[in-house]
């Protein structure tokens, strides 16, 4: 594939709306944005199983195992049968965040589109790679109040469930995201609430299309009724939302769902990222924590989770990822297998 297409990476934290706004922009002309099989987040721990990448033994298996995660992803890649041939002989360096562009690059050009949007939100972790790779996508940061991205988290069968761990987290993906927008700039960065898309979706996506240089459309607002928002919604109760129209009310749900301690935890790890990003915060002297309260914080945290995932409408989101959890116990086993034919 000769042709450039312009890469968008969404960046932030899970659970603030990126899956409502992946669709809105699937809608826009020339653009594709299939749901997230998280490539890189999935198999940037796993390098050290495949040895030498130059080796084109190894790197064409790691190839192969890429695009079986994509195919076993839980909503369906619609469209596209992915070349594993054309990704090994474009790749003019052997290395995953090749692989993980021509995987884009062929979903967008089976679907006639210019750009590609992957809303892998974690892939913030991976800007330098990026960079120092050739790949500068467009980055749109999409902030969410983390106190409501929490008591979202506590009802999904993925992610932390006590409030000290999900403020770590939420900050520290906010942190990273802050500083990218600032590191690239104003001509490759937007930052996003989702309060405002929500509140004002015309005014805000009307603002993202200027960024991307991409003409605004109506359009973006049919997102519930196309197919692709039918299979996210069918494929997980956390994604059962996108195939209503856009939730104006949806905020401040924390007040319903944390205790006020659970906040009184969340603002004291991270207060000053929510009031940085315009939330409101209580006020209170942020509360320190010894030692001895963080070990029990992890024992509660280990719980909730264990208490979350016996949940039967939770049970059956986890099986839908089974297919791409079973491929890496695969590699964790063949590596296992070929330590032990070289002893």
């Amino acid at each position: 594939m000769n042709k450039q297409y312009t890469p968008i990476q969404i960046i932030g934290t899970q659970r603030s709306g990126s899956n409502l706004l992946r669709l809105m922009i699937n809608e826009l002309e020339g653009v594709v944005a299939p749901h997230p099989p998280h490539i890189l987040k999935t198999f940037m721990p796993l390098l050290g199983q495949y040895g030498d990448l130059s080796d084109a033994p190894n790197f064409r298996q790691l190839v192969e195992d890429a695009c079986r995660l994509v195919e076993n992803n839980p909503v369906v890649w619609e469209n596209v049968a992915l070349d594993r041939e054309q990704i090994f002989a474009q790749s003019t360096n052997r290395n995953l965040i090749e692989i993980f562009k021509s995987i884009y690059e062929q979903m967008a050009a089976a679907n006639g589109a210019n750009f590609w949007c992957c809303k892998s939100m974690a892939n913030v972790s991976y800007a330098d790679q990026f960079e120092s790779n050739g790949l500068k996508p467009l980055y749109i940061r999409l902030v969410r109040d983390g106190r409501d991205v929490a008591a979202s988290f506590k009802k999904v069968a993925v992610g932390e469930k006590h409030s000290y761990h999900l403020a770590k987290y939420w900050n520290n993906l906010q942190q990273k995201s802050e500083d990218l927008v600032g590191n690239v700039g104003a001509d490759r960065a937007i930052t996003i609430r989702y309060e405002d898309l929500i509140h004002e979706p015309e005014q805000t996506m009307r603002q993202i299309c200027a960024f991307l240089g991409l003409p605004y459309s109506d359009q973006v607002f049919n997102y519930f009724q196309s197919e692709e928002s039918k299979h996210t919604a069918a494929s997980g109760f956390m994604w059962s939302n996108v195939t209503q129209p856009i939730l104006k009310n949806n905020t401040q749900k924390y007040k319903s769902v944390l205790t006020e301690k659970e906040v009184e935890i969340f603002e004291s790890i991270a207060g000053q990222m929510l009031m940085k990003n315009r939330y409101t915060v209580n006020g209170n002297k942020p509360l320190i924590f010894s030692a001895e309260e963080i070990r029990e914080f992890e024992i509660e945290n280990e719980r909730l989770k264990k208490e979350t995932l016996k949940q039967e409408h939770l049970k059956i989101d986890l099986q839908k990822r089974a297919a791409q959890e079973a491929l890496v116990e695969e590699i964790k086993a063949r590596k296992v297998m070929q330590m032990a034919e070289l002893a």
